[in-house]
């Protein structure tokens, strides 16, 4: 990187989306929400350091695409800085370096971690002090998913999924996450659940048996009471995910989901062991090519190394 040695580096964590309630198409082309948010210990690093003008760079895990990362100066980060230096009247600058763990397109929202990133290392970088409430509504301008991944842990997810508010969450959950290098698009996800479900009622579906589940610690209660209304479109659009789900089920895992509007699968399972069991399993089937294992609640977007 350039510049001078003077930066820091901040950590956003990947979501699963532990119910996620769709309601009905409104006027306005979006649907209302409600949604519990988790955030897991798959992340994004954002490395920055002062600089006159202004760079965005990439080095990404083997099993992402990094052409499929756009870094043609309309990237959600570019539009984070923009977006934070607008607010305070000041000009864009810093020399940026994203390190991608997270899917693209995956339903993980790791564009969304991105954006949060850049958000908390350029406030630090250019001394702003921006309130916790100023940064959360920048966030819900950039993305449903931001203001998430600002908060981290577990939060229920309202409107569009911006309003987040944290929940009590008593466990320490196990994942196995199955990427998929074919990309799902999130708008035609969508447009398919409005074709499918054209009488989806107003007012998406509520959430409390889950978070009973998470205040429980259970995880055979909160495999019980996962649920995501988008999952159905994508395993429509993509039949492949059904039978991802069902061979994960096989493995032994306690739970298969969609994650988000996919395509990446999760599956929860009973520990960290358990986890790494139904890893084995899967990764000797040969398919699929990348399998991980991970666990959450985690914290949100925060500074871990400081230039």
């Amino acid at each position: 990187m350039r510049g001078s040695s003077v930066g820091l580096t901040v950590r956003a964590p990947a979501k699963i989306n532990l119910h996620l309630g769709v309601g009905a198409v409104r006027e306005d082309g979006m649907h209302p929400l409600l949604t519990v948010y988790h955030a897991v210990g798959l992340y994004d690093d954002l490395s920055v350091i002062a600089a006159p003008d202004w760079r965005v760079g990439l080095d990404a895990e083997d099993y992402i695409d990094p052409v499929a990362v756009p870094l043609d100066g309309d990237n959600i980060v570019d539009r984070a800085a923009t977006l934070l230096a607008d607010h305070h009247g000041v000009a864009r600058s810093g020399d940026l370096q994203i390190t991608k763990a997270i899917p693209v397109a995956g339903g993980m929202a790791g564009g969304s971690a991105d954006a949060a990133a850049t958000l908390v290392a350029l406030d630090r970088l250019w001394r702003m002090e921006t309130s916790d409430e100023d940064l959360l509504a920048l966030a819900a301008r950039l993305g449903s998913d931001v203001p998430f991944a600002l908060v981290g842990g577990t939060a229920v997810g309202t409107g569009r999924g911006e309003i987040v508010t944290p929940v009590a969450d008593h466990g320490t959950w196990w994942w196995v996450v199955v990427p998929s290098p074919l990309g799902l698009s999130t708008p035609e996800v969508y447009r398919h659940y409005d074709r499918l479900f054209p009488d989806a009622p107003a007012t998406p579906t509520g959430a409390g048996e889950l978070l009973a589940a998470l205040d429980s610690g259970d995880p055979k209660r909160l495999a019980a009471t996962l649920h995501n209304d988008l999952q159905a479109p994508a395993l429509d659009l993509r039949p492949d995910l059904a039978r991802r789900i069902a061979a994960g089920e096989a493995e032994g895992a306690l739970r298969g989901l969609v994650s988000g509007s996919g395509p990446t699968c999760v599956f929860l399972c009973e520990s960290g062991d358990h986890a790494r069991e139904v890893a084995g399993a899967m990764l000797a089937e040969r398919e699929p090519p990348v399998v991980l294992v991970t666990n959450g609640p985690v914290a949100g977007a925060h500074v871990v190394t400081r230039g």
